[in-house]
């Protein structure tokens, strides 16, 4: 009878413990993924606006001060900036603030519970249409065609003046893009 109490007592404790211990877990779980959830909503907010700084500064001087200087210089000035860029901080922060969009995006996909999740997902959505999609789509292919050209020819020369209206153009795009999600995840921020 003792054998059977002392069992019986062993089962129920190691069944309480385990359940304790399950619970344990998937508070400690939930809140690690809510911390999680704001750290990325952090680092996307900071890197889209960055991102909309850089894409503000083109648009706004870069590309006017650009005009302003003969083609040939224009175009050797705008093929160096080409090839710095994409070997500095900016293609890091590039990738880093779509991947952390992209996150966000699928994250809303399996929970909408979360507070700030709507406009984290609508946000995400706006930097990877408007900024990344944007970027490949028009943007690059564009300096794509600048880099194979040789500044000094008359070919050059008319590339150039289409090349500055269409690149600003799209530039413009992605610096709203880039501003409306930055905006979007700050508020998301003050919700969560």
């Amino acid at each position: 009878m003792v054998t059977r109490y002392l069992t019986l007592c062993k089962v129920i404790h190691k069944y309480l413990f385990v359940n304790f211990t399950y619970c344990q877990v998937k508070q400690r779980l939930e809140v690690n993924l809510e911390t999680l959830f704001t750290a990325l909503l952090w680092t996307a907010a900071i890197s889209c606006g960055v991102m909309a700084g850089v894409y503000f500064a083109f648009s706004a001087f870069v590309m006017k001060s650009l005009s302003k200087i003969p083609a040939a210089s224009a175009i050797a000035a705008m093929q160096s900036i080409n090839k710095v860029i994409v070997s500095s901080t900016f293609l890091p922060l590039f990738l880093g603030s779509t991947v952390a969009s992209l996150i966000l995006v699928g994250q809303a996909l399996f929970d909408w519970t979360t507070e700030g999740t709507l406009y984290a997902a609508v946000g995400g959505a706006f930097y990877l249409i408007g900024m990344t999609g944007c970027t490949m789509v028009y943007n690059v292919p564009l300096n794509n065609k600048l880099a194979a050209l040789n500044p000094g020819t008359r070919e050059s020369s008319e590339f150039w003046h289409s090349y500055l209206h269409n690149w600003t153009r799209w530039n413009h795009v992605r610096t709203a893009a880039s501003t409306a999600a930055a905006l979007l995840f700050t508020y998301a921020i003050s919700l969560n």
